[in-house]
């Protein structure tokens, strides 16, 4: 896939320009293209909660993450607070895409 490189002007592409450039590129209807994006989308949501995660090859990888207790401060007052336990969702860049994104420098 040959795409062209973002500029750090560029801004973020919309759904509808991200279905069309890779309609184009693969030759598929954006109706097929779309229907892809929404299945993978909906299987990362049920596959996130496993224990392994959802990982995305060369992208990253999804999961679920449990955090514990903590003592915070309220902001406003300075007053201290207990914050709960709860699981919140993770991403986790894969080597390979901070690679290319950003490649590491040179000894």
């Amino acid at each position: 896939m040959a795409f062209k490189k973002a500029k750090e002007t560029d801004k973020s592409l919309t759904k509808a320009q991200m279905l069309t450039m890779l309609a184009d590129e693969t030759g598929l209807p954006k109706k097929d293209v779309a229907l892809v994006l929404a299945n993978l989308t909906e299987l990362a949501y049920a596959q996130a909660s496993a224990a392994s995660g959802f990982t995305i090859p060369g992208l990253g990888k999804l999961k679920l993450v449990k955090r514990g207790a903590r003592m915070g401060r309220n902001p406003a007052t300075g007053e201290t607070i207990k914050i709960p336990a709860k699981k919140v969702v993770k991403f986790t860049v894969a080597k390979a895409a901070k690679d290319t994104i950003s490649p590491p420098k040179k000894k």
